[in-house]
């Protein structure tokens, strides 16, 4: 018999839903600002100039990357499983966060005057991004106690939501005040010193105190759950042997969770793939400028924000998966024309019309699994949510890799990222709706 959550683990109000988005909004601090676009180019086209290997700076700052998320794949379904089974799950978010606030604050030694800051600043990106997946499988977690299985689709676009408008705001904070119109060895509007780096080491000293601030409602007002005895485990190698035994049982009695992980797994590696990519295609293919491509980032943002918003309305009404096969076959379709104009104007439209989607699949997929997932056991499975994820993670950018390669042009590249969506679509029909 599985071990229900207490019914005082559980606030679904208004307050406690806000308060729970707020640390999807303060997580871009770390996703959009440091790993997409400010600190990772710091380290590989800055500090790393200093760096004189066999390898480029970018290859050593992706095995870094690399090395952390194999450490991710492993330990993700194990911690979720140990703060569920001690009924630690708002702790977990609370450790894990604090330890990510606290790496993203250590960048600000990271200078780019001296080969040695590279060998730190990457250890302390790698480290800092198994310390923030962490925290998110047990954040993930606690979307069944902020939500109702009637709501539970708006509560998960509305977190996707602010966690779009948080990028979108943080972003144009830092590229305003640090970073635009370097000259005179300053930077930005608030024209802050740029010697040694420090202007980005800056971003990176705001971007963890926005993290911090906006994560500490969750922290306090979302209520702990209660411990499942079911999962407790000793040590952590007794914690694996629960877990075999946990995938072997879902084997045998839940495939369709299995299933669902799988077709999880390709999908959101398409949609990743279509940030990862876009702006190399837009630059390659349709003749954008550096600048625009900020821009179209900032508009494509906005619209998978209000994506997200949008179709958590039809995801309580209609079910997740409907919500996801409507959105995969949208942005494939979308694919298809971009692979056949040219132009600026051609991506601005096209592009933003894909980008439409990808928050409410996004989205939509939390949803889903919170629907399948046993009280008591959430956290569990989003561990094995990232965990798959991870797995498969190499898919997109090998496929972007191949069809590139093969044709010489950067345009089939497109094909590439569409047929990991078909992919995904096709293993989701072989999912069952859940109850």
């Amino acid at each position: 018999m599985t071990v229900a959550t207490a019914p005082s683990s559980r606030r679904t109000d208004r307050a406690t839903v806000v308060a729970w988005g707020l640390w999807d909004m303060g997580s871009a601090a770390f996703n959009a600002v440091l790993v997409t676009f400010v600190f990772s180019v710091y380290l590989t086209d800055s500090v790393g100039l200093n760096v004189h290997t066999s390898a480029t700076p970018s290859t050593w700052y992706s095995l870094a990357i690399a090395l952390s998320g194999v450490a991710i794949a492993l330990v993700a379904p194990v911690m979720g499983q140990r703060a569920d089974a001690r009924g630690k799950r708002r702790q977990s978010v609370r450790s894990w966060t604090l330890l990510t606030f606290a790496l993203m604050l250590a960048l600000f030694v990271v200078r780019n005057d001296a080969p040695d800051y590279f060998w730190v600043g990457i250890t302390l990106m790698a480290i800092a991004s198994v310390t923030f997946e962490l925290s998110e499988v047990s954040y993930f977690a606690m979307l069944n106690q902020v939500s109702t299985r009637e709501n539970v689709g708006r509560v998960s676009g509305f977190g996707w939501s602010l966690g779009y408008f948080g990028g979108i705001i943080l972003l144009l904070i830092c590229y305003v005040g640090f970073i635009a119109g370097s000259s005179g060895g300053h930077a930005g509007l608030l024209r802050v010193p740029s010697e040694g780096g420090f202007n980005i080491r800056l971003v990176a000293v705001v971007a963890a105190v926005w993290f911090l601030v906006l994560a500490l409602p969750v922290m306090f007002r979302v209520p702990e759950v209660a411990p499942n005895p079911e999962l407790e485990t000793g040590g952590v190698v007794s914690s694996y042997k629960v877990l075999i035994a946990t995938l072997k049982e879902l084997w045998h009695t839940d495939r369709n969770s299995l299933r669902f992980l799988l077709a999880s797994a390709v999908f959101r590696d398409g949609l990743a793939g279509v940030f990862t990519f876009g702006a190399i295609l837009a630059v390659t293919v349709y003749e954008f400028r550096p600048d625009q491509v900020l821009l179209f980032g900032v508009a494509a943002n906005v619209i998978s924000a209000i994506g997200a918003l949008a179709c958590g309305t039809f995801d309580d009404r209609f079910g997740p998966k409907p919500v996801i096969l409507v959105s995969l076959a949208s942005m494939v379709a979308c694919s298809v024309v971009l692979y056949f104009v040219h132009g600026p104007l051609m991506f601005w439209i096209f592009g933003l019309a894909l980008c439409l989607f990808v928050g409410p699949a996004q989205s939509a997929s939390r949803s889903f699994l919170s629907r399948l997932c046993e009280e008591g056991r959430e956290g569990q499975l989003f561990g094995l949510y990232t965990t798959t994820g991870r797995a498969v993670s190499p898919l997109a950018p090998a496929a972007f890799s191949l069809f590139t390669g093969v044709t010489g042009s950067d345009r089939a590249g497109i094909f590439a990222i569409a047929l990991i969506l078909v992919l995904g679509l096709w293993l989701l029909t072989r999912v069952r709706q859940p109850s």
